[in-house]
């Protein structure tokens, strides 16, 4: 997961370099007066969102992976100790029936 991230954070400052580059040499539009920054950081998020998404899909699809294998581990651990505290439970039940 924090390799996708990070691929995912480099091809962000990547555009952010040349958007960056773009807008000071004249090729791409300013913003309107101080807004100059906001646009390029903006632009450049417009422009990295696709490539992120086409580039990084294999990344991607590891990452899910980790992701569903961590979230069943968790609910299997919950539902051990549900039926653990089940069975302490019925085990005390039990006892309090007997006495």
């Amino acid at each position: 997961m924090l390799r996708y991230t990070l691929m995912r954070l480099g091809i962000f400052v990547g555009c952010l370099v040349v958007v960056w580059g773009l807008v000071y040499s004249g090729a791409a539009p300013r913003g309107l007066g101080a807004s100059n920054g906001m646009w390029v950081i903006l632009l450049a998020l417009v422009i990295s969102a696709p490539i992120s998404f086409v580039v990084l899909r294999k990344e991607r699809d590891r990452a899910s992976i980790q992701v569903v294998r961590k979230v069943d581990r968790v609910k299997a651990n919950l539902e051990a100790n549900r039926s653990q505290e089940d069975t302490v439970d019925d085990t005390a039940r039990a006892q309090s029936q007997t006495s």
